[in-house]
């Protein structure tokens, strides 16, 4: 609360013998009326509003959640991974917030730890080798161990799966993207399925440069419809198309970068709820929600080089496994029925619209933020839906 005081002067005339009238000035305080200097701050980001209307407008169009990438400071919320970095690390960081991430923060991941100990046993976990080149990884097991019939591995092999393919271009520009290699992975980083693929239109330009693919290679290749067989008896792991649809059922989780690209150049369809692209997934990509390149998030997030010189499908189908796997294990609070206040009339269940049946204006922003939900889903619920099954 603020109260100015302004001078105010009465004017009083008197008569001197010279015959002018003379003006002399008395000055007064008089209160002015009080200025409001309540600000409505967002629990989240610490954006501040002078009305409250515009904090629960910004609140709800945010969608903050405790899913967001989160600074281990100050807990400020931030919309990706990048700008978290830019928070604790950035040249406009802030001097508390990058302090301390200098002393006992991980450059990768973004955790603070709990002492300089702590971090360097931290970074031994956190900071991965280059996986091995293909030509030196043997596959789990040979093609006669699927059984065709079923499309049901001999072999038990785990949730998600991650796929990469290497292209070649074709058509009179060369602008066609024709798969010629294709290779799965499994959460063990085990290489479960890998062959070269005869396209089926003549290749007008190989990308050697990039693919490391010749003319040879695709002599004796495997077709593309039985390349898509293959890899959709893995995916849906003996699941009914219906139900794969549906709900997943026993499908595997598709892992990849820019899958709609893969599967485009292998002319396969795949529910998209099964889906877990790195090129898409929010917290992963620019601030401007631009895509960043899988080289890009392989060496900030996981610490070593991909694609020097030629193209490795199971190193960088490893590096999309490791990036989510990483992001999967995160442990953030689980949102579901919660009480914001202790009148039985602000608790609600998370399938019901909050914004629309509780007293918003009484609301503190803290619980505001508590029935604020995430615009995306993030793939720590996947480890839940597992244990749940």
């Amino acid at each position: 609360m603020i109260t100015l005081f302004m001078p105010t002067f009465y004017f009083n005339s008197t008569f001197s013998f010279s015959g002018v009238h003379s003006m002399e000035f008395e000055p007064s305080e008089v209160s002015l009326q009080p200025l409001s200097t309540t600000r409505h701050k967002c629990s989240a980001c610490f954006k501040q509003y002078k009305k409250k209307e515009h904090l629960i407008e910004h609140i709800k169009t945010s969608y903050h959640s405790v899913h967001d990438p989160k600074c281990g400071v100050c807990n400020k919320h931030c919309k990706s991974f990048e700008s978290l970095r830019e928070h604790v690390a950035g040249p406009l960081s802030k001097v508390n917030c990058s302090s301390v991430f200098a002393e006992r923060g991980c450059i990768l991941c973004l955790k603070i730890c709990s002492s300089v100990d702590s971090l360097n046993e931290h970074k031994e976990i956190c900071h991965l080798a280059t996986p091995r080149p293909i030509d030196t990884v043997e596959m789990l097991y040979s093609e006669d161990e699927v059984d065709i019939s079923n499309g049901i591995s001999s072999r038990r092999s785990r949730e998600a799966v991650a796929i990469d393919c290497e292209m070649v271009g074709g058509g009179s520009d060369c602008s066609l993207d024709l798969c010629a290699r294709v290779c799965l992975v499994d959460e063990d980083e085990k290489l479960i399925f890998h062959t070269y693929v005869l396209p089926q239109i003549p290749v007008t330009d190989y990308r050697y440069e990039i693919t490391g693919i010749m003319e040879v290679n695709l002599r004796d290749a495997m077709p593309l419809n039985e390349v898509r067989e293959r890899i959709l008896q893995i995916l849906h792991n003996g699941e009914s198309i219906s139900r794969v649809r549906l709900d997943g059922g026993r499908a595997k989780v598709l892992v990849g970068h820019n899958l709609e690209k893969h599967l485009d150049c292998l002319q396969m369809n795949y529910p998209d709820h099964l889906w877990r692209d790195t090129a898409t997934y929010r917290p992963l990509m620019k601030t401007n929600f631009v895509s960043h390149s899988l080289k890009y998030l392989t060496k900030t997030y996981l610490g070593y080089d991909i694609q020097i010189g030629f193209h490795d499908p199971y190193q960088d189908s490893v590096s999309v496994m490791r990036l989510y796997k990483r992001i999967r294990s995160q442990d953030h609070p689980m949102e579901g029925t919660i009480r914001v206040s202790n009148s039985p009339a602000l608790s609600f269940s998370s399938s019901s619209d909050p914004w629309k049946s509780m007293a918003l204006e009484n609301m503190t922003p803290n619980e505001l933020l508590e029935i604020s939900r995430s615009k995306y889903k993030c793939w720590c619920l996947d480890s839940r839906d597992a244990a749940e099954r």
